[in-house]
């Protein structure tokens, strides 16, 4: 057996597989862009087809340029949470589209449930919120509008899509890590088992779901690419990028910035309640033994770039934002509310819609595209102010995902936040987390604690922004996305 570490990461735009020694270094990569469909407003399906053509395609070439699968010491997946696929046991053929974690056709059975009073019950069992993002809601919608899901009896399989993977990996393992299975309002976090009663509030059988699993160990193996090789890892890809930043003790804060934004805290091995419209969510799982984190959510980030790019024109590249937000002083009175799928944490408005607000004749291309990226910074400084109500503030923050190349960007964060920030050299920590749960699943490494050695080197961005200036920033901030949620729109 080799020593290289091979990562399916499957995420919304597209998938990669990457390479890894057990220093860190990134060996060899490659990604191919993942199409999205939207049949109606507010909704976002996937072919779960194409997701694993690409994977497997992606995962074959890494294979190939690292000498065969005799050099691969095991797999590690990462994935887009909340995102669900229906297949077949018997064909391993979809039923239906993949309803992608930015859904929000589900937004009316949420709105039904909340009114039933359900959600305080299902926060505290699942330490979710009643929100179309979740699997849960998704599942009971489908299970109401496809009939061939019902049609299919015991052959109908559900699963996110690391589950997905792996049963078309290993042939028909149906396994789910308990980092994804966190995230379906069907799990009980504490338990760390599926859950009779959140079953049948969102019409599930339990017949169709996936064993609950650790992130690390041997869970089966693929001989699709001409050898065998063990699958060793998996985590949701929020989770992985937290333990791809080595943020292993409690209070220890990761942001990634990709299509969504997200941010958690570690908070140790007991199970924490949000009081302030944040999540709970299990961190890892090793040895049947949970480790936690509070979440925050925001659903549009550099989605919000890459609208600018497509919808508008604005841009033809998303490397132009940087030198067109330096090229203006400020934002020009202008802010942007980028709640093109709804407002994430801690608002959970999902009917709210974006807003482009401040405009006057003096606005420009720069002024809108500093305030698309501003975006970033006060949606993180809401999160901010949440966390630390919850007793969970932050002290620094580590950054990653694609957004945050931009040095701009990082700097602004520090900025608003008024915190510390650090971005590591190597920014695609959600693959390096699966990695790290690969190295430790196969045997590479003892322990997290081990193969955290893997993250290598940071850079430091600190707050230079007079605290005048960030109060009126926020200010201009707090009033715009009051208006965008009190429109109810």
């Amino acid at each position: 057996m080799g020593e290289i570490l091979l990562v399916i990461d499957e995420g919304t735009t597209s998938t990669r597989a990457m390479l890894f020694a057990p220093d860190g270094r990134c060996l060899d990569s490659i990604a191919v862009p993942l199409l999205q469909s939207y049949p109606q407003p507010g909704w976002v399906e996937h072919d779960a087809e194409q997701i694993w053509a690409e994977s497997a395609n992606c995962a074959a070439t890494m294979i190939e340029r690292a000498g065969g699968p005799d050099q691969i010491a095991a797999i590690g997946i990462t994935n887009q949470r909340e995102t669900i696929v229906f297949w077949d046991k018997e064909t391993g053929q979809p039923l239906a589209p993949a309803i992608v974690w930015q859904d929000r056709r589900s937004a009316d059975l949420c709105r039904t449930l909340k009114e039933r009073g359900e959600e305080p019950g299902v926060q505290a069992r699942t330490g979710l919120l009643l929100d179309p993002y979740f699997s849960g809601t998704k599942i009971a919608w489908a299970m109401a509008n496809w009939p061939q899901l019902r049609d299919a009896g015991e052959r109908l399989a559900i699963g996110t899509v690391e589950s997905w993977l792996v049963w078309k990996l290993t042939g028909g393992l149906h396994v789910t890590d308990a980092t994804n299975a966190s995230r379906t309002l069907l799990m009980g976090l504490g338990s760390g088992a599926w859950s009779d009663g959140l079953l049948d509030l969102f019409d599930c059988p339990r017949g169709a779901l996936p064993e609950i699993v650790d992130c690390a160990g041997r869970f089966g193996a693929t001989t699709l690419f001409g050898g065998r090789i063990p699958i060793c890892g998996l985590a949701g890809d929020q989770q992985a990028a937290t333990i791809g930043q080595a943020c292993l003790a409690p209070g220890e804060t990761k942001a990634t910035y990709g299509t969504g934004a997200f941010v958690l805290t570690n908070a140790g091995e007991r199970q924490p309640t949000s009081r302030h419209r944040l999540l709970s969510t299990v961190l890892c799982q090793l040895g049947g033994k949970r480790s936690y984190a509070i979440e925050g959510s925001v659903f549009v980030a550099g989605s919000v770039v890459k609208w600018l790019r497509d919808s508008l024109g604005l841009i033809a590249d998303a490397g132009e934002t940087e030198a067109l937000a330096r090229s203006v002083a400020d934002n020009g009175g202008v802010y942007f509310v980028p709640a093109l799928s709804g407002l994430g944490a801690p608002y959970w408005e999902p009917d709210a819609r974006g807003a482009i607000s401040g405009l006057s004749l003096a606005s420009g291309k720069a002024h809108v595209v500093r305030a698309a990226l501003e975006a970033m910074a006060h949606q993180s400084h809401d999160l901010k102010t949440a966390f630390a109500a919850d007793g969970c503030d932050w002290s620094r923050l580590r950054i990653d995902g694609g957004m945050v190349a931009n040095d701009w960007i990082a700097q602004d964060l520090a900025d608003v936040l008024g915190v510390t920030v650090e971005r590591p050299a190597f920014t695609e920590t959600t693959a390096l987390g699966a990695a790290m749960l690969a190295g430790v699943g196969c045997g590479l490494f003892a322990g997290l604690e081990d193969a955290a050695a893997m993250r290598g080197r940071v850079e430091i961005f600190e707050p230079a922004m007079d605290a005048h200036a960030r109060t009126a920033r926020l200010a201009g901030w707090k009033k715009a996305v009051a208006g965008v949620v009190s429109a109810g729109v």
